[in-house]
């Protein structure tokens, strides 16, 4: 699995909405509702996590969910990070847009 060089993060990054980059991660914060919308999101990423065997460290308390992802074999960034970012803006869009509210 290649590590994505700086010129790579920077470029591929650009097409993520919500994810910032530093400390060799990538980092996105969403704000739900409420627990249950916020745990019912972490349940749909744990299952794309499981099915792609790529899992994010993550935090939660109530609505608030904080993410990060690196790959930690490649000791930074691959494309299974951007891909699990991008299928997770997925996830939080369709319950967003579900709730009729913003992040």
């Amino acid at each position: 699995m290649k590590k994505f060089t700086k010129i790579e993060i920077e470029k591929t990054i650009k097409k993520l909405s919500n994810w910032t980059y530093h400390d060799k991660a990538i980092h996105a914060t969403f704000k739900f509702n409420n627990f249950k919308d916020t745990f019912f999101v972490m349940e749909q990423i744990a299952l794309i996590a499981e099915k792609i065997n790529h899992h994010p460290n993550w935090s939660n308390v109530y609505n608030v969910l904080n993410i990060s992802l690196t790959t930690h074999d490649a000791g930074g960034l691959t494309n299974k990070d951007f891909e699990l970012a991008t299928m997770i803006n997925g996830v939080v869009e369709e319950i967003l847009m579900k709730n009729d509210t913003t992040i």
